[in-house]
Formats: structure tokens, sequence, C-alpha cells
């Protein structure tokens, strides 16, 4: 809903009609000497302000990358990949979720795409090259660190890389963290797990 990148602050423009709490919230969310507890409850507070009622999104075409061969068989193996990777570290209570394949990722491998608003996860992406250039067992790390993410959406939980995140990952098994470096046929690079909402901005 909002960014401040090079003391440029970029908002969404129904914040124009928000109440002065909404505002005073924002300014305390951007204040780097306020604590973080009341930042989060802060950001809290003006992320659930309807500003789709007052500046509805323009509605954006559906870009979809083009199918390549082998897509279908690789798909398959993908979902077939998250099913049991569901059984095995979170006794199948995760959901179904669309698994898609990304060419436009150059440093992160895998990202898991929310609702804006609700949190509900939409799909998971793992990116083309990550799959060309890294280790099968590279790609399940990668898979079960989205999963995780999932876990974190389904079960109503802050969906980041923070305690609870560190805990589950390391309870199934996975790298605690944003990033890990993966070794492929070129030698050692460094590359990012992370998550990704949907919606016209994320704070």
């Amino acid at each position: 809903m909002l960014s401040l990148n090079r003391r440029v602050l970029r908002i969404h423009r129904g914040y124009a009609h928000a109440p002065d709490r909404v505002l005073k919230a924002i300014v305390r969310f951007l204040s780097r000497r306020v604590p973080r507890a009341l930042r989060r409850a802060a950001e809290h507070e003006f992320l659930h302000f309807p500003v789709e009622e007052h500046a509805p999104p323009r509605p954006r075409p559906c870009v979809r990358e083009r199918a390549r061969p082998g897509d279908v068989v690789l798909l398959h193996r993908l979902t077939s990949l998250h099913q049991r990777l569901n059984a095995e570290h979170f006794g199948g209570t995760l959901g179904e979720i669309p698994i898609r394949l990304s060419s436009r990722m150059r440093t992160r491998l895998g990202e898991l795409a929310v609702e804006i608003r609700s949190g509900r996860p939409l799909d998971i992406a793992i990116s083309r090259r990550h799959i060309a250039r890294h280790a099968w067992s590279e790609v399940e790390h990668t898979m079960l660190h989205e999963m995780v993410h999932q876990w974190q959406a389904e079960t109503g939980l802050r969906i980041d890389h923070g305690r609870t995140f560190r805990q589950k990952a390391r309870e199934v098994g996975v790298l605690a963290a944003a990033k890990r470096t993966v070794s492929g046929e070129a030698g050692k690079r460094g590359s990012r797990c992370c998550l990704e909402s949907e919606g016209e901005a994320t704070a």
C-alpha cells in the first residue's frame, strides 16, 4: 500500500480519503524510532483501511507465460513433489495450490503469491533458471521453503521470515533464512527465496 525509497514516499491514492488515525498510523509505521510492536500495530491499522472503496484499482490484463515443451511433465513432477512434502512434513494439512514456472525470476528461486487483503495463498512459482541450473534436491528445498509460507498463510500467521517461520523451517528441515547459496554448474551463486503479495503495492 505504500513504499519509501530514497526519501520518496509512494502511497495508494485511496489514502487521500483516510481519517486522521489512519494517516497517523502511516507516519508511525514509517518512523524508524517507533518500537517494533507499535510499528506492527500501525501497519495493521493502515492496511485495514478500505482504499479500494475510494480508489478502485484499474483492471490489468492477466499475462501468463507461454508454455514450453516439457512444461506439462515438469509441472506434474512439481505438483507430485508438493503432495509428497505435504504428507511428510505437514500431515497433509496444506491445501492443493497451483504451481507455475517463471522465467522472470533472476535472483529468486521461488515465491508464494497471496491476496494482499485476505492473505489467501494463490500459487507457488518456481524459477525456470533454478530448475535448469541446480540439482533437484535444491528445487525440493525451495518448494518446502515456499510451503512453510503457505502454512503461515493458511494458519492465519504473518507471512514473513520471522520467528515462526524460522521455527517451522527448522522443524521441516530447510534453511531458516530468506536467502541461501546454491551450487550450480557454474559454481556457487547467491539466490533468494521470497514471497510476493498480489496487489498494487505491499508495505
